[in-house]
C-alpha cells in the first residue's frame, strides 16, 4: 500500500528557503481545528488542543488505511494567529494572541468518517477533548513565506521585516492570519535547529493609473 507524505507532493507549501521571502499561491486545504487564546507556551488550553487534535489525526489515518485502504503521514502542526493589535506580533508579546491549531487532513476524510472517527477517539481517550474540533477549508490564495531556523520567541524580527520591509516594498498588504508551520517536533529537537515555515497571506496593491 502506498504512504502519501504530504510534505513531499505539495513540497512547494511545506517548503521554503531560510532568510528569503517567497510568494506562492497556496490552493485550498481542509484542516482539523481547534481555537483558542493567550501564550502556548504557557495556556493549558493550548495543550488541550494540541492533544485532541493529534489523537483525533491519527484515528483518521488508521481508519482511513484500514477502512479506505489509503494510509498517509500525519501532516506537521499547523497554527493561524493574530490579535486585536497586529503589534503583538513584531514584539513577541504573546498573552493578548489569538490562534486556530490545525492539521491538515486528505480530501477523502469525509464528514461521515470524521464523525466515525471523532467516536473513537473520544472512546480511547476520553481525557483528550477531540468533540471541540471542527473540519473546515482554509483557501489563503497569494502568500509570502519564509523558513525561519531557531527558537520559536526570536521569530519576531522576521515577521517585522515581512510586515514592515517586505510587504510595502513589493505593493503587497495582508489578506489573512498570519500562519506557521512546524516542520519540527519541539519535544526531540534542539531549539536552534527548529524549523518553521512564516507565512503571511497577501493581496496586491492596486496602481493608480496616471492620468496626465
Amino acid at each position: 500500500m502506498e504512504k502519501i507524505d504530504f510534505k513531499v507532493t505539495l513540497k512547494e507549501f511545506f517548503g521554503a528557503k531560510p532568510g528569503v521571502f517567497s510568494q506562492v499561491v497556496v490552493p485550498e486545504f481542509t484542516y482539523l481545528m481547534v481555537d483558542g487564546s493567550g501564550d502556548p507556551n504557557t495556556s493549558p488550553q493550548y495543550t488541550v488542543a494540541i492533544e485532541a487534535l493529534y489523537s483525533l489525526s491519527y484515528t483518521l489515518k488508521f481508519l482511513s488505511k484500514g477502512e479506505l485502504g489509503r494510509d498517509y503521514t500525519v501532516p506537521p502542526l499547523e497554527g493561524l494567529w493574530w490579535s486585536n493589535d497586529m503589534k503583538d506580533f513584531e514584539s513577541g508579546k504573546k498573552d493578548g494572541w489569538l490562534w486556530t491549531a490545525m492539521i491538515m487532513v486528505p480530501d477523502w476524510i469525509t464528514p461521515t468518517l470524521l464523525a466515525r472517527g471523532t467516536a473513537v477517539a473520544a472512546e480511547r481517550k476520553p481525557e483528550s477533548d477531540v468533540t471541540r474540533v471542527r473540519r473546515e477549508a482554509l483557501d489563503e490564495g497569494l502568500s509570502v513565506q519564509t523558513l525561519f531556523v531557531g527558537p520559536y520567541r526570536d521569530e519576531a524580527p522576521v515577521i517585522a521585516e515581512l510586515h514592515a520591509v517586505y510587504l510595502p516594498q513589493n505593493d503587497l498588504v495582508e489578506n489573512g492570519r498570519h500562519h506557521e508551520i512546524y516542520l519540527s517536533d519541539p519535544r526531540r529537537t534542539d531549539p536552534t535547529k527548529l524549523r518553521t515555515i512564516i507565512r503571511q497571506p497577501v493581496a496586491r496593491i492596486p496602481q493608480t493609473a496616471n492620468t496626465t
